[in-house]
């Protein structure tokens, strides 16, 4: 008596693991696959990620960074080898679903997080507009207050008016290096 119910479906299926591991566990179970064969079965592992602009070091830079840390999306046929070949992957920790029974994402998930992990350049998102009061988060202006007077949408970039020595003074900052007060 097998201990899954076999469904001989191509679905995408969502895998726990180890929160960091992420890319190990793809790695080690695509080795897994490949050494026992079951390329007929399992078709596909992939850690979903998305590219983000981030500040450092006063300097924008596009990083990945995990949609789901501590899941893993595979493709596969739900068979009891299957199954057994990816539970018993190291830093898996089970399957997504009722009991041992693993329950497929819906192809519009799916579809929805291929398109986010497909953009290659990140959209900056300014939510300001001219004449919010704002406090400079980063760079060497951090911690002073001041007034947004001109957004570059193309660039990420604003312009904040500082009061220095009595005077407003026009300082060009990252999106990112300011917040609303």
């Amino acid at each position: 008596m097998p201990k899954q119910i076999i469904e001989q479906s191509r679905n995408w299926y969502v895998i726990h693991t180890y929160s960091g591991y992420e890319d190990a566990v793809a790695k080690n179970l695509k080795q897994r696959i490949e050494s026992l064969g079951m390329e007929d079965k399992i078709f596909n592992v992939i850690v979903p990620k998305e590219k983000k602009i981030k500040i450092k070091n006063s300097k924008r830079k596009v990083i990945e960074e995990k949609i789901y840390p501590g899941y893993v999306l595979v493709e596969m046929i739900v068979t009891d080898a299957s199954w057994y070949v990816v539970r018993n992957t190291p830093r898996v920790t089970g399957f997504i679903g009722a009991g041992t029974t693993p329950l497929p994402v819906s192809k519009e998930e799916v579809d929805y997080l291929m398109k986010k992990m497909e953009v290659k350049e990140p959209d900056f998102k300014i939510d300001f507009k001219i004449g919010d009061l704002v406090k400079i988060n980063d760079g060497p202006f951090k911690s002073f207050d001041g007034k947004v007077s001109e957004i570059d949408l193309e660039k990420g970039k604003v312009k904040v008016l500082v009061n220095m020595f009595g005077r407003d003074t026009p300082v060009e900052l990252d999106s990112l290096q300011i917040k609303k007060v």
